[in-house]
């Protein structure tokens, strides 16, 4: 549990059904599919934005994607490709 993602007044920062968000602890962008906040223990449901398997996070860990954490995927696989490692093969879109 990250206590990094807490704002000044102590609260997470709010998130909505929906919005792209970065996942600390997974070091993941993912979609929001259920907040969590009728839950106790203030876990929140991911999903990969381009789709797969939705995965848990505790609410604490999981705070809005910046444009960094956006281009973080696309850069480190064009980074990849130009190094001639495997995996950098596929066509990395930057927008």
């Amino acid at each position: 549990m990250s206590d990094g993602n807490v704002t000044a007044d102590g609260e997470w920062p709010k998130i909505h059904l929906g919005q792209l968000v970065f996942d600390t602890c997974r070091q993941a962008l993912g979609v929001v599919m259920d907040t969590g906040a009728d839950a106790v223990d203030g876990r929140c449901f991911l999903r990969p934005p381009r789709g797969g398997v939705e995965w848990s996070s505790e609410r604490a860990d999981v705070r809005p994607a910046t444009v960094a954490d956006q281009l973080r995927p696309a850069l480190s696989e064009v980074n990849a490709r130009s190094r001639g490692e495997p995996g950098g093969h596929r066509s990395a879109r930057l927008h």
